[in-house]
């Protein structure tokens, strides 16, 4: 019987062929009641578990292929790492002598307390970081009850095998990365899970948070996984397979031709260059960039470079990453957010109170400006890279002028700072805002004077224009990029900065929705930022495009505020003359 199942599209097309089931789901666990004088070998051999779990994981580390992505190395590191944290190493074993119970049952009632934890924060990247926790102990279990950790893929496996998981780490990426497979399904993970991560830049067709998949498929089972729909088909019938075979076809065939213009110009049919830029997390990100197609790094996320660590990155190690960036794009322009935590992306050396609407809080700008000797440090560290490369600075959350002059204060004091220490740094490093709040799109004129370039935060700006948090599933549905208000306010900051000689980009997930970009063009947007894996297809849109021609267009679904018109208006947009 033919089942449809619905996830997270991860991408890379769509992957036809036989189910491969992967067994690595922990046993249940019993819950033994043990003698005082038992106590300490239980607690040893927890210490044992979590030893052998990290000599395994540092021996994958040093055996990552080499045509393996960057973002490996760093999550198994990243992995290594957690097992350090007491909540993993420490407090498990503390439980085992306080609720007198075995380390298998201690370290679920652990787990237990952190799953929860983390299903309670707001933010959707630090969320999922959830999975690499349950990774990490599942890694542990094993290692207790003497089962191997490593997945068993076998090695004649056929081109067109699927795997099919209930989870999977990246330090399982390292035993299939050079498998012969042709997509991958898990039952658990979110957009910004390491899993997805890690997916996409595999490039395989991918789905995940499909909950039942592991249960439902069997083992060579045929399964179609539409990584770009996040569907997942098991026992098609023969028409529906049919019309996934055609579909493959055309998906290879579109492929085929994107590769073709991964070094052409991003160029309209008019004659109108169009910049097209890369988001990236990490600093080992940095090196396929270029090769991506993008000219450069429109939006490196600073703050993963203070998550997940119990003490603050030191100057040096921050200039040091800042300046790999630098390096790893050979002068082409390099985006840096300022560190954008507190309330619910609060690491733990960081001492401030939850709030009890941690968006609204005391974040972004507002919380590097509380901690100016942290804010200038990191200041520092990216004037000293600028010396290296072509560093742009960018302030997170920036809701009026007030908080902008702040910021501008506190970088001119850094400056001066280098100056007297004789320490080289760029002499003229070009400053920029985000855009994300409603109300520094309203006076982003003020704004204007006083920076170099803006930066429109689509995700934020569309949450707080809606009043919409897009992580509670009973009110995603309403998260609306094309929402006549939306679009209003970000078609007022791209004119405003046209107007002023600035330019201004959109480094939100609408950059590299290919099906805004013809609508964005026609806005008068000329600089997009997005994720790598969306370039080519934005690119294609853009030299398919007669400036011209989509400038009216655009100005009819602006004109309008019903979100019907405005969706058949988009329609024909990207189906009429320039397409």
């Amino acid at each position: 019987m033919s089942i449809i199942l619905h996830g997270v599209p991860i991408g890379g097309g769509i992957a036809i062929g036989r189910a491969h089931l992967l067994t690595q789901s922990m046993d249940d666990v019993v819950h033994l009641v043990l003698d005082d004088d038992e106590i300490p070998a239980e607690q040893a051999r927890f210490d044992l578990a979590v030893r052998e779990t990290r000599k395994q994981l540092e021996l994958l580390w040093g055996t990552i292929p080499e045509n393996a992505p960057a973002e490996l190395g760093a999550f198994l590191s990243l992995h290594i790492m957690l097992l350090s944290d007491p909540t993993i190493s420490r407090e498990p074993r503390e439980l085992v002598e306080s609720q007198r119970c075995n380390a298998e049952w201690a370290l679920k009632l652990q787990c237990d307390a952190l799953v929860a934890q983390f299903d309670a924060i707001d933010d959707d990247y630090l969320r999922e970081r959830k999975h690499d926790v349950l990774q990490v102990i599942e890694r542990i279990f094993k290692n207790l009850g003497g089962h191997s950790t490593e997945l068993q893929i076998a090695e004649d496996l056929d081109e067109d095998t699927i795997l099919v998981a209930h989870d999977l780490s990246p330090a399982d990426m390292v035993y299939f990365k050079d498998a012969s497979v042709a997509a991958f399904v898990t039952d658990v993970g979110g957009a910004t899970s390491h899993t997805a991560i890690l997916g996409r830049s595999l490039d395989l067709p991918s789905v995940i948070a499909l909950h039942h998949a592991r249960e439902l498929v069997r083992e060579e089972e045929m399964i179609i996984v539409d990584g770009q729909q996040g569907v997942l088909v098991i026992d098609p019938p023969a028409s529906v397979l049919a019309e996934y075979r055609r579909r493959q076809r055309n998906w290879v065939e579109a492929r085929r031709k994107l590769s073709s213009i991964r070094k052409t110009d991003a160029i309209t049919r008019d004659g109108t260059p169009i910049e097209l830029l890369a988001n990236i997390e990490l600093p080992q990100d940095a090196a396929n960039v270029l090769e991506s197609g993008a000219v450069g790094v429109g939006l490196f996320r600073s703050e993963f470079l203070f998550l997940g660590r119990d003490s603050l990155p030191s100057e040096d190690e921050q200039f040091e990453a800042y300046r790999e960036v630098a390096q790893a794009t050979r002068g082409a322009p390099v985006t840096v957010r300022t560190m954008d935590l507190g309330a619910d992306k609060t690491p733990r050396w960081l001492g401030h109170g939850s709030a009890e609407n941690p968006a609204l809080g005391l974040t972004g700008i507002r919380l590097c400006l509380a901690e100016p000797l942290m804010f200038r440090a990191q200041l520092r560290a990216l004037l000293r890279a600028s010396h290296y490369g072509k560093i742009r600075i960018l302030f997170p959350m920036i809701n009026g002028l007030p908080e902008l002059k702040q910021a501008l204060s506190q970088l001119e004091y850094a400056k001066q700072e280098l100056r007297e220490e004789g320490i080289p740094f760029a002499a003229e490093v070009e400053v920029g805002a985000m855009i994300e709040i409603p109300s520094a799109a309203l006076v982003v004129g003020s704004l204007l004077k006083h920076v170099d370039f803006l930066s429109i935060g689509t995700n934020d700006l569309i949450q707080y224009t809606l009043a919409i948090d897009r992580n509670d599933d009973s009110v995603s549905h309403l998260y609306d990029p094309v929402h006549p208000a939306v679009l209003k306010l970000i078609s007022h900051t791209i004119k405003t900065a046209t107007k002023a000689g600035k330019p201004v980009s959109v480094c939100g997930e609408m950059a590299g929705d290919a099906r805004l970009t013809r609508l964005l063009l026609g806005m008068g947007l000329r600089r997009f930022s997005m994720h790598p894996a969306n370039l080519l297809q934005v690119k294609q849109n853009v030299l398919d495009s007669h400036l011209d021609e989509l400038g009216p267009q655009a100005g009819r679904i602006l004109r309008s505020e019903d979100p019907d018109r405005i969706a058949d208006l988009l329609q024909q947009l990207n189906a009429g003359p320039g397409a």
